[in-house]
């Protein structure tokens, strides 16, 4: 959980990786900038603002992704929306790894966030780990003090702690959700907090130029999202992020690219369904062409 299912969010990961590789499986990443940008800071981190009216996805979407690491297929990844229930828009998110990647990190998770179905926001998270041998629960609720309360498990050990956010706050499950609901242009400039493995991680990038992107569940237009995340409280420790959202009325997204402890990691989409809609799924057409 704490390795794969950020990945397609936000990419978040504190363990030392190597740099991004200019090419993964067919997923080509601009090259590294010669001057790192400054960390933001609150000021500097404005709030995403309102999201689109309508927004592009709603109750009965599911997302299916494969997962591919250290060069092969680690795992699969799918991402339901739930029909809106006492006042919240519910998302969930479950991963499994393979047999194949199992022998070297064996996970199994769960997580669901409740949203504000207007903003997007999410007001409580929940997440259900086992990997490996361990065991891990999160509960967090977040609040209008720009805190986010933790309640996490860990085996037998279980304790508390309030996490501070800035000006706007997702989650891992829901963050990829709201940039999809985000109206965007070339050029804008993103920023935003999100809770994951238990910090509170500050995103932020640029909207790169549209980009022609032909997957094997079809041929979008799509933007480009590239930029870092970082602990909050620990800022100098950063990865960088790479996440394809098309340019239609879906605003499906179609693929991330980041870095975990073992090195580069790839979600793409291989399936979606949208009530009312035919079921797209992937065709036998290879890798990932941009």
């Amino acid at each position: 959980m704490r390795t794969l299912l950020p990945l397609i969010l936000v990419s978040t990961f504190v363990s030392a990786a190597p740099p991004l590789p200019a090419r993964v499986e067919g997923v080509v990443a601009p090259p590294a900038a010669r001057q790192r940008a400054p960390f933001p800071t609150d000021v500097e981190c404005q709030s995403l603002g309102s999201v689109m009216n309508p927004i592009p996805f709603g109750p009965g979407e599911t997302l299916e992704f494969d997962i591919d690491a250290l060069g092969a297929r680690a795992g699969s990844m799918t991402m339901q929306t739930l029909p809106v229930h006492d006042g919240v828009l519910p998302l969930e998110v479950s991963v499994a790894t393979n047999t194949f990647f199992s022998k070297v990190r064996r996970v199994k998770a769960v997580a669901k966030s409740e949203l504000n179905p207007k903003t997007l926001r999410p007001t409580r998270y929940f997440e259900d780990a086992q990997e490996n041998d361990v065991h891990r629960v999160a509960d967090v609720t977040f609040n209008k003090k720009n805190l986010a309360h933790l309640v996490s498990s860990v085996d037998a050990h279980t304790w508390q702690e309030n996490l501070r956010f800035g000006n706007d706050i997702s989650d891992v499950a829901s963050a990829i959700h709201l940039l999809r609901a985000i109206p965007m242009k070339e050029g804008q400039r993103l920023c935003f907090d999100v809770y994951g493995i238990r910090r509170i991680w500050r995103v932020w990038g640029t909207v790169q130029p549209r980009e022609h992107v032909s997957m094997p569940v079809g041929e979008f237009e799509a933007w480009h999202l590239a930029g870092e995340a970082a602990r909050l409280d620990m800022p100098d420790a950063r990865r960088e992020v790479h996440v394809w959202v098309s340019d239609d009325a879906r605003r499906l997204p179609l693929a991330a690219l980041g870095m975990i402890d073992l090195g580069a990691v790839r979600a793409s989409m291989k399936s979606f369904s949208r009530p009312g809609e035919k079921t797209t799924r992937a065709e036998n057409k290879g890798n990932i062409k941009w």
